[in-house]
């Protein structure tokens, strides 16, 4: 979302070549047209290309507009390639409405970019509310206050029927009847794991339609391996399959692949998902489960919420409001998630929190956590808001 503003340029998102030819790795740009598994090569572009070992990581392809009129001029998903987004850049530079269909992550993100940029944009989302895949309702109403103080306008609830217009979008007509106008639509409905050419090589899918791999990332194959958002995910709590697709999450299956490909030297616990967001200058994080998705699963839960000062005293430089929320499981007080409002400092303190729920911590091991304080860096030793959570779920538990 940010090529659209932050950035002048969706070049400067580049990842340089050199990171790999500076381990030794050797580059090919080709297309592969085809896997043999059998004969144990893949056809390319520019030739065959044999192997031992295969790791396949081809990522996603975002979901195709649910509605009819995607296919006019004017209408976009975000899909990451170069030519195709410097096209959406110079349709949105010069917009002056926009409607984004979907009020995920990366919807709001490019709301919030889009409303800084001046142009009046609307975000339509089906369910109830925006961001409920990774927050609570109290922190999904949050942001969507801060949205709507910069003159976003969110509709919730709403199914889109399809797209105005001949043959440029002029709009979105809304299945109760109301109509949207807009010089441009974007879509950002979610993704779908890009497994043509594993499903075309026999490979085993999983239930969400990414590639079936075990722990270490090994496929129905002996000889291939599959990571990042084309692989299968399953969940750290329940072992159930889950469709979480975060840049985190492949670049630690990216790892355990890289090292397992002749010897199993490294196993996948599982997934927690970790999300991050800034919106008007507030992060928002989530780790694990949300109060919702406990109970969902079966978890019999305990909340602890508190909110502290970043420094102390609270009228020091800089000082801002941090609010934790913990989901604990009620009777053993094992950690299941935690979300994070504040500053800057909430990035770290929901990777910890993610941290401690990988190893099946339990919450007094939060109120047992030794950590560095000072008045201009962190909140109080006595007041942090982690710590006062979890002494409200151990309160609640009769510690």
């Amino acid at each position: 979302p940010y090529l659209f503003h932050t950035l002048d340029s969706p070049l400067k998102a580049l990842i340089s070549d050199e990171v790999l030819s500076k381990v030794g790795v050797e580059l090919l740009i080709a297309e592969v047209t085809s896997l043999k598994r059998e004969e144990q090569k893949l056809l390319t572009s520019e030739g065959e290309v044999r192997y031992q070992r295969l790791i396949l990581a081809t990522g996603s392809l975002p979901l195709p507009p649910p509605f009819p009129g995607g296919e006019k001029e004017r209408v976009f998903v975000m899909r990451k390639e170069l030519e195709y987004v410097e096209k959406m850049r110079a349709s949105l530079r010069k917009a002056g409405e926009v409607v984004i269909v979907g009020g995920g992550f990366v919807g709001v993100e490019l709301a919030e970019e889009l409303a800084k940029a001046g142009k009046k944009v609307k975000v339509v989302e089906l369910l109830p509310r925006c961001l409920s895949s990774g927050f609570d309702e109290e922190v999904s109403m949050e942001v969507e206050g801060v949205l709507r103080e910069r003159g976003v306008e969110i509709l919730t609830g709403k199914r889109v029927k399809e797209v105005m217009g001949k043959e440029e979008a002029e709009g979105v007509r809304l299945e109760s009847g109301e109509e949207l106008s807009a010089d441009v639509v974007v879509v950002s409905t979610g993704l779908s794991p890009e497994v043509k050419l594993a499903r075309e090589g026999g490979l085993v899918l999983g239930p969400t339609g990414g590639i079936a791999v075990d722990e270490y990332q090994r496929t129905s194959d002996p000889h291939i391996l599959a990571c990042g958002d084309c692989a299968e995910k399953r969940s750290f709590f329940t072992g159930k399959p889950v469709k979480l697709m975060l840049a985190s999450i492949g670049a630690l299956e990216g790892r355990i692949a890289g090292s397992n490909p002749f010897h199993n030297r490294r196993k996948n616990p599982g997934v927690i998902g970790t999300f991050l967001t800034t919106v008007g200058g507030t992060v928002f994080a989530s780790t694990g489960l949300t109060e919702e998705m406990a109970k969902r699963e079966g978890f019999r839960v305990l909340m602890g919420r508190a909110s502290s000062s970043t420094r102390h005293p609270k009228h020091l430089p800089g000082a801002s409001t941090l609010k934790v929320k913990l989901v604990c499981e009620e009777g053993t007080g094992l950690l299941l998630g935690g979300q994070v409002v504040g500053g800057r400092e909430t990035a770290e303190l929901i990777n910890l929190l993610g941290a401690y729920l990988l190893q099946r911590a339990k919450v007094e091991d939060l109120s047992l956590l030794q950590h560095g304080t000072h008045p201009l860096l962190t909140p109080s030793p006595v007041a942090h808001s982690l710590h006062q959570a979890a002494e409200e779920v151990m309160d609640r538990m009769h510690f």
